[in-house]
């Protein structure tokens, strides 16, 4: 099948709202060359399950690419229409399965000494994508808190190294009742400016309960059952006769949640393949809780968008070789809060280079404090970077002066 030859019916097996999408925008779908159109459709696939801000962006490039005369239209995806398609790559069902067709289209365009070329194209094409998008304003600065150290007494070396040089280091901080503290600032920014999924909390250990709603909520001890549904299906893959590497590439790609465990009732749609994709698609997801919430704070970011953002690590398991973790060597469990602790330090600082990413970067607030000590540190308009100081402060006053 080409572009061209696309009808209604050609999108029969996709979800209600991509289809719907999918069949008004026919005519510019016909219009899209081979290389270019079954990465549009990769995402447009998962449109029922994406977040509002990523639904707005796909919207947001329909409607570019339907602004475009014919004539800017093929000037713009001539660079993909002069890309060399072998005749495999030709036949593989690319409406049906775009993400494997992808696939096959970036292992094609390395063989052929053609990625430079399509990543050109890409970025070019990227570039005047956004250069077309109207900022949009926030309802509120976004506000980044991470919460490290739970269980450790130290990592040995000075904490918040990397975000030090960003704000301001406080050295006597009043701890008592820190964690609650901080969730009811999550919970009155959900209260009072309420969106969906524009409000996160995730945890690495057992969470704290919310009084409210409006606050996407996830954590690692929730998804015990999927996660071992998941390595499951990992370890018979990695078996000698199990297919290897690259089915185990092809059946993470596949897997929904119907395929871990998880019922239609549980939750919502968005957020249950928004925590598949956590662990099919992160490294190291599925068995280590401080890898989970680093990735987790990130897709929560980049895919959500969302103006708050808590994140909580937890000891993790004592290091050791993926594929004894994945083989369940671990018969008794232990955990590793100093060496968690040094992981928690630098995903704190991660997560602040991910909230720096998105609009509003200026206004943006970030708090990191060590759970049960003395130490955070707060960057913001009103905070003086590279500082420090040893007055004695309460979290709730350090939020306050962050907000």
């Amino acid at each position: 099948m080409t572009p061209g030859d696309l009808k209604p019916e050609s999108f029969a097996t996709y979800p209600p709202l991509a289809r719907k999408v999918a069949t008004e925008e026919i005519a510019l779908l016909r219009q899209l060359p081979t290389a270019f159109l079954p990465l549009l459709l990769r995402e447009l696939i998962a449109y029922d399950w994406k977040f509002p801000a990523e639904r707005k962006e796909l919207d947001h490039q329909f409607a570019f690419l339907g602004a475009r005369t014919p004539e800017e239209l093929r000037a713009w995806m001539t660079p993909f229409a002069q890309l060399r398609l072998s005749p495999e790559l030709e036949r593989v069902d690319w409406v049906k399965s775009p993400a494997e067709f992808s696939e096959q289209l970036s292992a094609h365009l390395w063989a052929t000494h053609q990625i430079d070329a399509f990543r050109a194209a890409a970025v070019d094409y990227v570039h005047k994508l956004n250069a077309a998008k109207a900022p949009e304003a926030l309802p509120a600065p976004r506000l980044g808190i991470v919460i490290v150290g739970r269980g450790a007494k130290g990592s040995g070396a000075p904490l918040f190294r990397k975000l030090r040089p960003q704000g301001l280091h406080y050295t006597n901080v009043d701890p008592q009742n820190g964690v609650k503290i901080l969730i009811a600032a999550v919970e009155a920014r959900a209260k009072e400016h309420p969106m969906p999924y524009g409000h996160w909390y995730i945890d690495g250990g057992k969470p704290e309960p919310m009084a409210g709603e409006g606050v996407a909520r996830v954590s690692y001890p929730a998804l015990d059952r999927v996660r071992a549904a998941l390595v499951a299906k990992m370890r018979e893959t990695m078996q000698p006769d199990g297919g290897g590497p690259e089915a185990l590439r092809s059946l993470l790609a596949r897997l929904g949640p119907a395929d871990l465990g998880m019922s239609a009732a549980e939750e919502d749609a968005v957020l249950n393949r928004f925590q598949i994709s956590i662990l099919t698609e992160g490294s190291g997801t599925q068995i280590f809780s401080t890898t989970f919430v680093q990735w987790t704070a990130r897709e929560a970011l980049r895919r959500a968008q969302c103006v708050t953002l808590l994140a909580r690590y937890s000891p993790r398991l004592r290091e050791g070789s993926m594929t004894g973790l994945l083989a369940g060597a671990n018969e008794a469990p232990q955990f590793d809060p100093e060496g968690s602790l040094i992981d928690a330090d630098m995903g704190a600082y991660y997560t602040w280079i991910n909230q720096q990413r998105l609009a509003g970067a200026d206004e943006a607030r970030f708090l990191a404090w060590f759970e049960g000590g003395k130490e955070a540190l707060a960057i913001g308009p009103s905070m003086p970077r590279g500082t420090e100081t040893n007055e004695a402060t309460g979290l709730r006053e350090l939020v306050n002066r962050l907000t």
